[in-house]
Order: C-alpha cells, then structure tokens, then sequence
C-alpha cells in the first residue's frame, strides 16, 4: 500500500492504522466503497466491489470505533453476523483504552427484525436497537437494548445524543444508502472513508446513498489518499 497524499510513500499496518486515528472530538464516520461510475453494490451486495486492501481497512475502522451503527436493511441485505473481533485486535482495542468489542447498533423505524439474527443472537456485547417511540420491538428487547427516537420517524439527532450519553464517543456507519443520507441531511457527517473500486458496475446499482434531498451540497476536506491494487482509499474530513 502506497500513501498518495498529503505524504508520498509506502504505508505498513502500523501507520494504516495511525492514519485512521479518529479525532479527539466525538465524531461519526462513514464507511463505503464504489465503483468507478459510483455504484454502491455488485449483486446487491458490496463485497463484490471489495479487495484485501479495503477489507483491512474495514477491519481497522471497527477495531477503531466505540459502536457500529447500520441501516435494518443493510443489516438483513448484507447478512450481518456478530461483531466480533479476532484476538490481535480485541488486545489493541484494550490497550488503547477501549472496551473489548464495540456495540453493533442497529436502525430500524419499523423494528422488523429477527432477533434469531446471528448480529442479534450471537453477538458478544448487549446490541442496541434504534427506533421511534411508538415501534412495538418487544420480542427484540430480551437480545438488545432500545433507544427510542422521533416518532413518525427516527431522529437521527435525538439517537446520536442517547448514544452519547451512553459513552460511545466515536461512531461509525456502514449504512445503508438511506441511512447515510439521513445521516448527511441530519448534517451528522464527520468523516467518510470511500474506497473507489476500479470497476465499472453498468447501470441499475444503487449509489452509496439515498433518501432524503439535500437542500445545499456539503464540502468535506480531503485528509489522505491511500493506493492498493488499483483501489483509491480516500478519507475526506469537515
């Protein structure tokens, strides 16, 4: 792996790693990769877009991170298992002062989930499910705890505020689509690690985000470009 920018030259585990440090201020970061024309799936899933390179840094940004947060959608399309660590990582996360595993916390207006579900049932720390105060999740609450937010629909803001006050400072988001730009509209977007593909998908696949019109475009600050195999892995900041 070779870092392009702001520092010409190559990049071993630890300094992948220290360039994925989150800021000192409680953030929310995004995680996607795209295809060179801007697909967010292969198939309807994103693993097809992915490589070793990507992957690795997928794992660094969940090593790095207080708690997950994901879409219901992405959760079921994307067959999400537990959120576990292997050993290596687990002993970082508790040499820098954070807790074993993050928390997985999942998003769901309607609360259509299957607490049979391998991120539900299987995980290693109590998840943590996202709703609106007037979503019935009773046969959730035995596998999960549950923050209720909004009331037609979720509120993002409201959410992240509980989730504050529960002491996850650093939040990262896989999506979906519809939960990045609710994210985004929310103006909730701190950070968004974007790997570029060097594939092109063709038309009908869905961009990385979705949902609700953004009234005025958002500038974000390019802080590094990594290359690896012909993939671009770029991390844009406010």
């Amino acid at each position: 792996m070779q870092q392009l920018y702001p520092e010409p030259g190559p990049v071993d585990q630890a300094a992948l790693i220290d360039l994925y440090a989150p800021p000192p201020e409680p953030s929310i970061r995004v995680n996607f990769v795209a295809s060179l024309d801007g697909a967010g799936t292969l198939g309807g899933k994103s693993a097809g877009l992915s490589g070793p390179e990507d992957k690795r840094v997928f794992g660094i940004l969940r090593m790095r991170c207080d708690a997950l947060v994901v879409g219901a959608g992405t959760v079921r399309d994307e067959g999400y298992r537990a959120l576990r660590l292997d050993a290596e990582r687990r002993a970082w996360r508790l040499a820098h002062g954070l807790s074993e595993f993050p928390t997985l916390v999942i998003v769901s207006g309607r609360g259509d989930l299957d607490p049979a579900q391998p991120a539900l049932a299987d995980a290693p720390v109590r998840p943590i499910i996202v709703t609106t105060r007037h979503t019935a999740v009773r046969d959730l609450e035995e596998t999960a705890d549950v923050i209720r937010a909004g009331d037609g629909h979720v509120d993002l803001r409201e959410a992240v505020r509980q989730l504050r006050q529960r002491g996850f400072a650093q939040l990262l988001s896989e999506g979906g689509p519809i939960l990045f730009g609710s994210l985004t509209v929310a103006g909730l977007v701190d950070e968004l690690c974007l790997t570029v593909s060097p594939l092109l998908a063709g038309p009908g696949a869905g961009r990385i985000t979705a949902g609700p019109h953004l009234p005025t475009p958002e500038a974000l600050t390019l802080r590094h470009a990594l290359l690896a195999d012909g993939q671009l892995l770029l991390r844009y900041g406010r």
